[in-house]
């Protein structure tokens, strides 16, 4: 089905549903399954993150787990705060897209949205690759089909949420139960255990624990902070997909949100508080959280059940990327910074171009990894910081403009939000340069240049059509109509019939060679069409080389040079009863209306006659 493009400043034109379609969206407790699967996930990664920084100081930095994790919870607590008031005062979502362009300008406006990007398809990338090393470390045989089952794995994300974000929310929920689940048994069991009840799973495994460092610097800490940091992204995903959300939106999304910090802050701290308890030192080949499950759970069933809802939910958590990019790629769209079939929405309030453009550019980057956790990693919640920093600021400069109630309370939580954001994003940066992240600083300005050309572009069509001003009135011109022909047919008779309704004057043209074969073809042409005499001239067009677009593109150009002619070729074309029977069309429509639409202003009519 052929979809038109709005111009530019208008509303794009799409498969939209008649209705609101609400039972299509989402409820509070939906929303959480389908838009925190990331932030959620993250409590697999982010005490690891904070244990491995800390352990270059020995078993002395350890003891700073607990400390830096409340300091992480702190700063979630202030996200989740500001985010909830982004979410109301920016209902149609865009997250700190929306607030930066709204208070901070254009370029920190597509700054933002870059970062976000950026962010959400390495989100893809990343979890699909965690879920299945995860997948693997279980199954060692399947370790050199990785990159397959990587593939797989997005096929089938891709698949669940072209058929809706509700249906994707109702497909994750059991997954994000269980693990949820899980976890706070694991943490209330742990509890109330003095000791570990089993070490198996670090049985044989070396230590990563360094015998010699015993200070604990500023440095350390800060880098321990930048890395416990990665258990944040997703935290903004809610306030960036609200009208994903049923009616009333912004309530339902502030729930959403609330219930997301509430959750991710209860296992952050208390993971964090079994670490210390239980003593535990980071090993080679076994995450924290398999040692934490083993120690807390023992080395049963149990523990199993705990690895393989990680597992699901590391690959399920690419979900958070579906639902919250395609919003934002709206927003860009309807903005004129992205092109507007990016905001085309179809059935099931489903941007379906987001989501097939996210998988593809998740696809290459899996192809370039070769499916490898590691490669993808320093890459890794760099965007989302930028992203964080900017709402903050933002935010900051909303409420003073706005000067509500206790506002300046609010400025204050949103600056000191602000400041802790943007150093964990100097600090992750720099740390993580060497390692790829200079990609990350690379790819974001290039980003930035690509909406701003893309919007210049949108600019001067607009000025073109003259959006914006008042149009002449409409007249009408001598209408003459040009039906390229090859041979008598009731697909001719149909275009000459077709032709006269729409034109003061029709003429037929066919294109002739020198070919001793071709000239008898159209000397044949030319008596059968004098016998049929169907009221319109043949003109017939002679060409030297064996081109069939461009002669008739040069005979439209002449016809277009008198005054006051408007000139349309009908291009006539049968439509196969099979999909397969398209292999059997010689494409000479095609190529002559590419011919004209290349060299002509003229109007180009395509006539389908049904086979069936």
């Amino acid at each position: 089905m052929s979809v038109l493009t709005a111009a530019p400043g208008a509303a794009p034109v799409g498969e939209e549903p008649p209705d609101t379609g609400e039972r299509h969206r989402l409820t509070a407790v939906t929303g959480l399954a389908a838009l925190s699967l990331d932030a959620m996930a993250s409590v697999a990664y982010g005490p690891e993150a904070i244990v491995l920084v800390l352990a270059a100081a020995g078993a002395h930095g350890l003891g700073f787990t607990l400390p830096v994790t409340l300091a992480i919870a702190g700063l979630l607590a202030v996200l989740v705060a500001s985010y909830r008031q982004v979410i109301a005062a920016f209902p149609d979502g865009g997250g700190s897209y929306a607030v930066a362009r709204r208070h901070l300008g254009v370029r920190t406006s597509l700054v933002a949205a870059g970062s976000l990007v950026l962010d959400y398809v390495l989100n893809v990338a990343v979890a699909v690759t965690a879920g299945v090393a995860a997948l693997t470390s279980a199954f060692p045989s399947l370790y050199a089909d990785r990159l397959w089952l990587c593939l797989a794995v997005l096929v089938l994300i891709t698949a669940v949420n072209l058929r809706g974000i509700v249906d994707s929310a109702r497909a994750f929920i059991v997954p994000t139960v269980v693990f949820v689940g899980s976890i706070l048994v694991l943490i209330g069991v742990g509890l109330f255990r003095s000791a570990p009840v089993s070490t198996e799973a670090a049985a044989g495994h070396a230590s990563v624990l360094s015998d010699n460092a015993t200070t604990v610097g500023a440095l350390l800490l800060l880098k321990a902070f930048a890395s416990g940091c990665s258990a944040l992204t997703g935290v903004e995903a809610i306030a960036n997909a609200v009208p994903s959300f049923r009616a009333p939106r912004a309530k339902r999304a502030q729930h959403a949100e609330v219930a997301l910090g509430a959750v991710l802050g209860v296992m952050l701290i208390g993971l964090s508080v079994l670490i210390s308890r239980f003593g535990l030192q980071p090993v080679e080949g076994v995450t924290v959280l398999a040692q934490l499950a083993d120690a807390s759970l023992g080395h049963n069933a149990a523990f199993y059940v705990v690895q393989f809802a990680t597992m699901v939910l590391l690959a399920l958590s690419a979900n958070t990327s579906f639902g919250g990019l395609p919003v934002l790629l709206k927003l860009l769209a309807r903005d004129n910074y992205l092109p507007h079939v990016f905001a085309l929405k179809a059935d099931r309030q489903v941007h379906r171009h987001g989501v097939l453009a996210l998988a593809l550019v998740s696809a290459a980057l899996l192809l370039f990894s070769g499916g490898d956790t590691n490669t993808l990693v320093p890459l890794f919640a760099i965007g989302v910081f930028i992203g964080f920093t900017i709402a903050q600021i933002g935010m900051v400069r909303h409420w003073r403009l706005e000067r509500g109630p206790r506002w300046r309370g609010k400025a204050l939580l949103n600056g000191f939000g602000g400041t802790l954001t943007g150093v964990a994003a100097i600090v992750v940066t720099a740390t993580k340069f060497d390692e790829g992240a200079w990609l990350v600083v690379v790819a974001l300005p290039v980003l930035v240049v690509a909406f701003r050309t893309v919007h210049r572009a949108y600019a001067r069509i607009g000025e073109r059509l003259g959006l914006g001003r008042v149009p002449e009135p409409p007249h009408r011109d001598r209408s003459l109509v040009v039906v390229p022909v090859s041979t008598l047919s009731r697909l001719t008779s149909e275009a000459l019939t077709a032709a006269r309704s729409l034109g003061d004057e029709v003429r037929a043209v066919t294109v002739c060679y020198p070919d001793p074969e071709d000239r008898a073809h159209s000397h044949a042409l030319e008596r059968a069409w004098a016998d049929w005499d169907p009221g319109v001239p043949l003109v017939r067009l002679h060409s030297e080389r064996r081109a069939l677009g461009r002669p008739i593109a040069a005979y439209v150009r002449e016809l277009s040079a008198v005054p006051g002619t408007r000139v349309t070729v009908l291009v006539a074309e049968t439509e196969p009863e099979r999909l397969w029977q398209r292999l059997l069309q010689n494409q000479r429509g095609a190529v002559v209306a590419h011919a004209v639409r290349r060299d002509t202003d003229a109007v180009i009519c395509r006539l389908r006659f049904r086979l069936g």
